[in-house]
């Protein structure tokens, strides 16, 4: 999404807990000749948040376009091994990080009359019943829920959407029972994972004033994951 935002002639501020990882996709994002700011940030600490939108203000100018796509789904035994930490850690990563950000990016882009774009990323865990990942599903549930909330909140002038994905093959992914995910996806009307590159169309046309009608909505993007029957 980062270097498909700049290849439509954005400059990115690339933020992650990892500053080593940003600094690579910064490095690409200039290569195409635009201006890139690699930030490590920790989005589950609210603290960490203020300081980071006003770091890129500064080095980028004011933010029309957010997208809130940090995300964690730790493995766990059972559900009632799920401990009070990992559930916080799950809700602050999922949900309360998006929900302050929204406010501090979108309240920002109404002060400054900017016909901004917030988009969130969501999972189609928040739709299909899955034990392994129910921290992370009930995130997620929030977060199409703040979707909407958010777009009637900011009316017109901030436009806010998801995109709900399915199982895409990222670097997640290399910790996957791959026999488990086959079989799954044996019976998925797609019949595979994602590539990381089929998320672009849908994050270009929320950030694009091709969707300047287009607000509060979830888009499934899964390859017809949610639609399996399960």
């Amino acid at each position: 999404m980062a270097i498909a935002f700049a290849k439509e002639g954005a400059n990115v501020a690339v933020v992650s807990r990892k500053l080593e990882n940003c600094v690579v996709v910064a490095q690409e994002i200039e290569l195409i000749g635009r201006k890139a700011l690699p930030l490590a940030c920790h989005v589950g600490k609210w603290e960490e948040l203020e300081p980071m939108v006003d770091t890129v203000e500064e080095g980028l100018g004011p933010i029309d376009i957010l997208v809130n796509n940090a995300g964690m789904s730790p493995l766990y035994p059972s559900l009632e091994e799920v401990s009070e930490e990992l559930f916080d850690k799950v809700i602050a990563i999922n949900l309360k990080a998006p929900f302050r950000l929204m406010a501090l990016v979108g309240s920002r882009m109404k002060n400054a009359k900017i016909r901004g774009s917030i988009i969130n990323i969501s999972s189609t865990a928040s739709e299909v019943p899955s034990p392994s990942s129910q921290p992370y599903g009930s995130a997620k549930a929030g977060l199409n829920a703040l979707t909407e909330a958010y777009a009637h909140a900011y009316g017109d002038g901030v436009r806010v959407n998801c995109i709900m994905a399915g199982p895409f093959m990222t670097d997640i992914s290399k910790a996957w029972d791959m026999a488990s995910f086959e079989e799954r996806a044996s019976i998925s009307a797609s019949g595979r994972g994602g590539q990381p590159e089929e998320i672009v169309g849908a994050a270009v046309y929320f950030a694009s004033e091709e969707s300047s009608f287009t607000t509060g909505a979830t888009l499934r993007v899964d390859g017809g994951w949610a639609g399996d029957g399960e």
